[in-house]
């Protein structure tokens, strides 16, 4: 901790340093001296501890030589700095100020003069211009505070948002990897499976027959996937792999193993099989097999590649429209893709949610800005997750009420005890576990919502939680 000085500093040279601050400049040296005077110092090397968050505060801070920087403990990482060289700092005259809201370090060697509250009266008799620098001082460190609060609220939810991203990403990536690789192999093996085969044809008539029960084989396979023919339990699933697996057997069909569950996966019936036998020679037809089952896997493979890819170019898409990314501050928001955009964004926490959605039929479009919107609809969504616990059923609807739209985003959670309702809106109260959240998406949803002329209100009660947003359909004014 920091603490006073061995030697106490003489007089004059404290007046000296006082003279530097610029929120004292124009004290004359009688209200120059009673600061000296009044003033208690402390120093300390860097790195030292010089407040405790949730310790009182009883002191206005003169800051000397050297720079404090403060850091909540529920912030994470984000730190800023709340005293410089020549800075006044800590509990002013007419603050509310009770107790340190973080703790705070010294950086490099520090030199600070502590005056206590019991004296703010004095203080304030002796140099009446106090007075008007301290609300100039309070002003300035509420507005400089609420911006550095919204910046770690912003980064703490795009941690949020890039860790569901990159879960969503990860799964289609990995897919479309893994079967680019597999078929890279995979071609080549069929390429020397194709070269066998055709050399075991005994005539253009069989090589033609097996043409042909190819052809009808695809043409099953792709009129029978509009009626999802895959099974409807693993049970039978295990059962007609059994049945395919026999079959190859009593044929004595090589690697049944590898042909039997690619065949079964794409419900080729066994009297389709039968025909196969009877068109080609016995010789033939384990190779004939293996070309096609590889074919089917092939096929497989680049479906996989394809509906992967789909799905990254998906939510690449979402993510800009999502963020309005190239797009003027202030647009025609079209409310159900946007709320759309932003579920997406959330899937990774929606595998074990009912999402049921609600949207009037022929809804205008909001003159709004499109990215802070999303901000709304992202902490609310969010917000009822977390009281789901991720499992239960979200409800988002819209509708239209004369000239505003009106959206409702309602969970079957446990609900919001009454004594705290009243409470939620306010900036820094949270009911969330230490360092999870900082208490501002509430407060954030309700500035966004009144930034754009609307309102937001709660109804809340045991298993149907419900926030309700409010936007004009033309824009009124920012701020």
């Amino acid at each position: 901790m920091a603490t006073a000085p061995s030697e106490a500093t003489p007089k004059d040279q404290i007046i000296s340093a006082l003279r530097a601050i610029p929120a004292l400049d124009g004290l004359i040296d009688t209200e120059y001296d009673w600061l000296a005077t009044h003033a208690t110092e402390r120093v300390g090397p860097d790195g030292v501890l010089i407040f405790r968050e949730d310790e009182p505060s009883h002191h206005m801070n003169i800051i000397l030589r050297g720079e404090v920087m403060a850091q909540r403990r529920k912030s994470g990482p984000v730190a800023r700095f709340v005293g410089r060289t020549s800075r006044l700092t800590g509990k002013l005259p007419f603050s509310r100020m009770k107790s340190w809201g973080a703790d705070g370090r010294t950086v490099g060697q520090v030199w600070v003069l502590d005056i206590h509250e019991d004296l703010f009266e004095e203080m304030l008799h002796a140099i009446p211009s106090m007075a008007q620098r301290c609300v100039a001082l309070l002003l300035d460190r509420v507005r400089d505070f609420t911006r550095m609060d919204e910046q770690a609220e912003k980064l703490l939810a795009l941690g949020k948002l890039a860790a569901n991203l990159s879960h969503e990403l990860n799964n289609p990536a990995s897919a479309a990897q893994r079967s680019a690789v597999s078929l890279s192999t995979e071609l080549r093996e069929s390429d020397e499976t194709k070269y066998r085969l055709g050399r075991m044809f005994r005539s253009d008539e069989e090589l033609e027959r097996y043409s042909a029960w190819t052809k009808r084989a695809w043409d099953h396979i792709r009129a029978s996937a509009a009626f999802s023919p895959l099974p409807q339990s693993p049970l039978d699933a295990s059962d007609y792999e059994e049945e395919i697996a026999r079959w190859l057997e009593d044929h004595h069909v090589s690697t049944p193993w590898s042909i039997g569950p690619t065949l079964a996966e794409a419900r080729i019936p066994v009297p389709m099989l039968d025909s196969l036998a009877g068109a080609i020679s016995p010789q033939t037809l384990s190779s004939a097999l293996a070309s096609f089952a590889s074919a089917l896997r092939v096929e497989r493979m680049a479906d996989t590649v394809v509906d992967s890819s789909g799905r990254i170019f998906e939510l690449i898409s979402a993510i800009r429209g999502y963020s309005f990314m190239d797009q003027a501050p202030v647009q025609d928001v079209d409310l159900p893709l946007s709320i759309e955009n932003t579920l997406t964004m959330f899937r990774s926490r929606t595998a074990h949610v009912k999402i049921a959605v609600e949207f009037e039929p022929g809804l205008p479009q909001v003159s709004a800005y499109g990215s802070e919107l999303n901000q709304v609809w992202s902490a609310l969504i969010e917000n009822a997750l977390d009281a789901m616990h991720d499992r239960g059923t979200l409800t988002v609807s819209i509708r239209i009420s004369g000239q505003v739209s009106i959206v409702e985003i309602k969970d079957d959670g446990p609900g919001i005890a009454e004594e705290i309702q009243s409470r939620i809106f306010e900036p820094f109260f949270t009911t969330k576990p230490l360092g999870t959240a900082m208490g501002l998406g509430l407060d954030t949803v309700q500035r966004i919502v009144n930034k754009h002329g609307g309102t937001v209100a709660l109804d809340s009660r045991p298993g149907a939680t419900c926030f309700q947003v409010r936007i004009p359909i033309n824009r009124m004014r920012a701020y």
